[in-house]
């Protein structure tokens, strides 16, 4: 009985391994949409993402596309999350199917950590370069430290081509050029089976001895140092010697072969240039806001008063990254996601030109299922349910103004 036990438990930790190793080696392709998983404030009370453009919808590999845009920084930002002091521009997408060839904030380039003011609108470009065939959702995102990823609209791409062909060559500071998908790629195969072989060596020695219900007995019986012979701790010590001498020779194997290196460079950059927005003239009160969860739209009543030399008209609010807009003011040209652009989404129960020096209260209507596909609506269940989103009013010559807004929000389920 005892040795049909612990053949058993030899069995169980096999199969065990091997399970283990097979999830290890098995990555299942990643879809879109993981923005919809992220706290509805988190989007509408961080990041605002406007005038998005991707530069292509279908790329063959080895070629560029750009993001491009601008974001708000929210002045309302959230308690909870930690404030954009130290950020990173990046772009969500699933693995690296693209690899980021440049990044520019306001014109300078930011390969490392930016710290980000409050209140503040930047405009930004990434440069990608086609590596993985496929269609993918790329996204905007700025990661935070302390918040954690802000993910920003997305827009699916298709990459055509063959993966084999990609190519990332570059020339290193001593003149040597390299292509960073190959280079050294020997070399980490031959690491990786090393340090694996010796793993796999190390648990067989000890698979060989009786395992879990012969050794929990032993210890049960306060036997515990009987487990462990002088040749177990003869050969844990050739494996701890053995460690410390392959690392510390191939140390001095890479250190003459590569004599000159440089650090990773993790400094943070300072004084990031913002965009000079024209000073507004346009003035919102929220005297209140609502939910309405049947009907999947959020309704705001608004005081608008216009301080400006020419007439305006509401054409756009823009929360989370979805845009609802009234058709009969603002029309997009710039191939926004379809799920993500209500253009019919924005009514205005009055949105007649506003002449200069007047005011009107209005009731104003974003309704589309984006509310609850997105789940937006969540927001109604947070202990501090509030919204936050852009509106862009427009004159009579089409210049635009962007105001923010930002109010309690409150259910109604009727």
């Amino acid at each position: 009985m005892k040795i049909l036990k612990d053949k058993v438990a030899k069995l169980s930790f096999v199969a065990l391994l091997i399970t283990v190793t097979a999830a290890m080696l098995y990555v299942p392709t990643a879809s879109a949409h993981g923005e919809k998983s992220q706290a509805a404030f988190m989007r509408m009370r961080t990041i605002h993402w406007f005038d998005l453009n991707w530069s292509k919808e279908e790329v063959p590999v080895n070629d560029t596309m750009t993001i491009s845009g601008k974001f708000f920084v929210f002045t309302g930002w959230p308690e909870t999350v930690d404030k954009p002091e130290i950020s990173f521009l990046n772009i969500g997408i699933p693995g690296p199917v693209f690899i980021r060839a440049g990044s520019w904030i306001g014109g300078q380039l930011v390969p490392r950590s930016v710290s980000l003011e409050l209140g503040e609108t930047y405009e930004f470009k990434v440069l990608l370069k086609a590596r993985r065939p496929g269609d993918w959702h790329v996204h905007t995102m700025l990661n935070v430290k302390g918040g954690g990823p802000i993910i920003g609209p997305g827009k699916w791409v298709t990459i055509t081509g063959s993966m084999s062909s990609f190519v990332n060559p570059i020339t290193t500071l001593t003149g040597e050029t390299v292509d960073l998908e190959t280079y050294n790629l020997g070399n980490t195969y031959f690491w990786h089976g090393l340090w694996y072989g010796i793993g796999l060596l190390w648990m067989a020695y000890w698979v060989r001895k009786p395992m879990f219900v012969p050794r929990s007995i032993a210890v049960e019986a306060g036997k515990a140092d009987s487990l462990i012979s002088g040749a177990d701790r003869k050969v844990a010590l050739g494996f701890a010697v053995g460690t410390i001498v392959i690392v510390a020779m191939s140390m001095a194997s890479t250190n003459e072969k590569f004599p000159i290196t440089t650090p990773l460079q993790a400094g943070l950059l300072r004084g990031i240039k913002s965009i000079d927005m024209p000073a507004t003239t346009v003035k919102v009160k929220i005297e209140d806001a609502t939910y309405r969860v049947p009907g999947r739209a959020m309704q705001m009543t608004m005081t608008i008063t216009n301080n400006g030399d020419s007439s305006i008209r509401l054409g756009e609010f823009n929360t989370a990254g979805v845009r609802f807009m009234d058709a009969a003011v603002s029309v997009d040209e710039s191939g926004y996601p379809d799920d993500l652009l209500a253009e019919e989404g924005l009514t205005v129960s009055d949105n007649s030109p506003l002449a200069p020096g007047q005011s009107r209260t209005v009731q104003v209507t974003a309704s589309d299922a984006a509310w609850e596909v997105y789940r937006l609506a969540d927001l109604i269940y947070d202990p501090d349910s509030r919204f936050a989103g852009l509106l862009f009013f427009y004159d009579e010559a089409g210049n635009r103004q962007m105001i923010t807004i930002d109010a309690p929000l409150i259910p109604s389920f009727i």
